[in-house]
Formats: structure tokens, C-alpha cells, sequence
């Protein structure tokens, strides 16, 4: 079983405010699946943190190598893509369009083998894990308003992120992390992530450390992305002497990048993106090489329900898995699946169960915030 065509399927039109730019529009394309279909009629669906147009751009170098291999084989062939673009590629968005790829045929081998993806990674640990909602900070009133919905909708964790935490004065991100704290009680996690890999983010260790001494005091579970995403040696400072869990690596691509921060101990929780560092086969090399290190590994996922679905997959398969990312409310993510994921009473998520990552892409659904269509 060989693969036939790649195809990029751009979503637009809800595309979720990630708290990067200060212009954000709905319309923009961020998020981007990827169709691979193989000779025998076999479809498997990725999906790529990137836009459409780098993503194509990656594709036209890519499919010349991709098609007519086996589709059965996803990690030689996403490896034999890595090595093969190295001198156009060695990350960026040329390793996001593989993740994609990659993602989409490890679909394709649990349909073909009858397998959720959860036991062809290696076994199922887990049945169930814990998803926390993925929200941004927002002035007092919003973020209570907003943490209010959260926990409605069946969360008992949440994270935190961006502006205008870190942006505004010391004074102010006290407040905004006593209000989810007053908001939502002692009984629900709450998370807190900076943001460093905003462009030129004015803070270092000094403020890192400051910060995460305030968050102690409101039981915060980690503090994240508290440096700019290479300040390595901040890190291994700031992870040494922080009160809470430090955690970081969202925007890293290829194992190679990780292996310095979990051999340093830079960090206690490692993020990789599965939908941007080389799909499922890249991730669980690295979930593996944080099990060999007593590090918790944590995958981002700023997302779409293809990447919830492989997040979902791996966590099942890795034992330091504790928490997947659910970005909330998001229509890619609870829109353009036939059934959407729901969490139990006790805010867990069930590990899919059916062939492949366990999903079906909704038609209708995916129609609403894509020109392109499924074969």
C-alpha cells in the first residue's frame, strides 16, 4: 500500500486568537490539515501548526520523496523526509508539513491494521487523562467571566496564557492569577504560561524567578514558557531554584533540539508540538528520552481535533504522561469531527479506541472553514 497524492486543507474563519500579534483576525490560517491517500483507497488525515501557503510550500519539496512509498511505514518515511530536506528544511516549516504527513500515516496504518494509534505507539498506559482548558488572560472581569465558562464546560484545569500577563506591571499579574484563583476554587489546577516566545519578550531570570515565588503562594501547577524559548541557561537557573515546575519547548522542531534540555534538566515538563516537531513518530521519541530523564512530558497543543486525536494516541502510549492541551472553545477542534470529544464527570478525556487516531472528519463541518474538501 503506497501512497498516492498529499493534500493541504487550510481552515480559516474561527481561527482561535493565539495572543501573538495585536491585529489578530479570525480569518487568518494558522492551522492546516493534511489528506494522504494511498493507492488502495486508504485515507489518513494530519494536521500542521502552520499556514496553508508554507505548508503547500513544504509539500511541492516533499512529494516528490512521499509519493509512492509505503504508507504502512510512517516513521522510515517521515525520517527519510527529515533527511532528505535537510539542506531545505532541518526544521521550521518544512518539519511542520512532515508532521502532518507523519500524523496522517500512522491514521492510515491503525484503519489498515484495525488499531487505535494509542496501541501501534507501543501501549496503551492509560484509558483516560486529564485535558486542561487552554485559555489567554484577560483584564479581571473577562478572565472571571471566562473561567466561569471553562469550568462549565467540565475542566478541572486550566491554563493561563499570554497578554497581559508579563506585559502590564508585577501588580497586575498578581491580580489576574488571585482572580482565577478566587474564581474557580481549590479544587481545580490552574497553569500559567507567560508566553516568552512572543516577539522580543523583555524578561529574564531575575523576573522569572520573582514571578514564579508569587505563583507558589496560589498553588499554581507549572509555570511556563517564563524566558524566550533559547535561553537554555536560563532555564537550567530558573528550574533549579523555581518553588513551582517549570515548563517550556512549544516551538522546537526535530528531536535533536530537545535532547540538550532533557539531558540538562533545563526543564520539569517538556512541550513538544506533535503537529510542528515531526508528528507522532518525532514526539515519541521524545516522550521516551523524558521517560529516560524523570521529566514530565506535556504535548501542546494550540490545536485542531486531528492534533487533540494524535495528543490523545501518544499520552495513551507514554508513561510520563499526565495532562493533554484542549484549546477552548475552538470549532476546529468540536466542529469538524462527527463526534466530539467529551469530558467525563471527572474532567477526563477517553483515549480513542477506534482504528486510526479514532476520529471522523465531519464533511459539513470541515465545509465551513475550508475551500478544500476531502477525496
Amino acid at each position: 500500500m503506497n501512497i498516492q497524492t498529499i493534500r493541504a486543507i487550510p481552515l480559516r474563519g474561527k481561527t482561535p486568537d493565539g495572543g501573538w500579534t495585536h491585529d489578530f483576525d479570525p480569518a487568518n490560517n494558522l492551522h492546516t490539515l493534511i489528506e494522504v491517500m494511498t493507492d488502495e483507497g486508504v485515507m489518513g488525515i494530519g494536521s500542521v501548526f502552520t499556514s496553508g501557503a508554507l505548508v503547500e510550500g513544504a509539500l511541492q519539496l516533499l512529494r516528490p520523496w512521499s509519493v509512492g512509498e509505503n504508507a504502512l511505514e510512517p516513521e522510515r518515511v517521515s525520517e527519510r523526509l527529515r533527511q532528505m530536506a535537510f539542506w531545505q528544511g532541518r526544521g521550521g516549516s518544512v518539519e511542520h508539513a512532515i508532521s502532518g504527513i507523519d500524523i496522517a500515516l500512522w491514521d492510515i496504518l491503525g484503519k489498515v491494521t484495525n488499531q487505535p494509534v494509542s496501541r501501534l505507539l507501543g501501549g496503551i498506559y492509560r484509558d483516560r487523562i486529564k485535558p486542561y482548558g487552554s485559555i489567554l488572560f484577560d483584564e479581571p472581569a473577562k478572565l472571571r467571566d471566562t473561567l466561569r465558562a471553562t469550568t462549565a464546560r467540565g475542566f478541572k484545569a486550566i491554563k493561563m496564557g499570554w497578554r497581559p500577563f508579563g506585559r502590564v506591571s508585577n501588580k497586575l499579574d498578581e491580580l489576574l492569577v488571585k482572580t482565577a484563583r478566587d474564581t474557580v476554587g481549590p479544587d481545580v489546577e490552574l497553569m500559567v504560561d507567560a508566553g516568552g516566545s512572543e516577539q522580543f519578550w523583555p524578561h529574564s531570570y531575575k523576573w522569572a524567578i520573582e514571578t514564579a515565588r508569587m505563583l507558589k503562594d496560589y498553588d499554581i501547577t507549572w509555570f511556563e514558557e517564563a524566558l524566550p524559548p533559547d535561553d537554555i541557561e536560563g532555564y537550567v537557573k530558573l528550574r533549579e531554584h523555581s518553588p513551582v515546575p517549570i515548563a517550556s519547548c512549544e516551538v522546537f522542531t526535530r528531536r535533536q533540539s530537545f535532547a540538550p534540555w532533557i539531558a540538562r534538566n533545563a526543564l520539569d515538563i517538556i512541550q513538544p508540538d506533535c503537529t510542528k516537531c515531526g508528528g507522532l513518530s518525532e514526539a515519541r521519541r521524545i516522550a521516551w528520552m523524558c521517560q529516560d530523564h524523570n521529566v514530565l512530558w506535556v504535548p501542546h497543543g494550540w490545536n485542531t481535533a486531528v492534533g487533540l486525536a494524535a495528543d490523545l494516541a501518544l499520552a495513551a502510549a507514554v508513561p510520563v504522561a499526565r495532562w493533554v492541551e484542549y484549546l477552548t472553545p475552538s470549532p476546529y477542534i468540536e466542529e469538524i469531527v462527527t463526534t466530539p470529544f467529551e469530558l467525563d464527570d471527572e474532567g477526563l478525556l477517553k483515549i480513542p479506541t477506534r482504528p486510526g487516531l479514532g476520529i471522523t472528519i465531519d464533511p459539513d463541518g470541515l465545509a465551513k472553514y475550508s475551500d478544500v474538501t476531502l477525496s
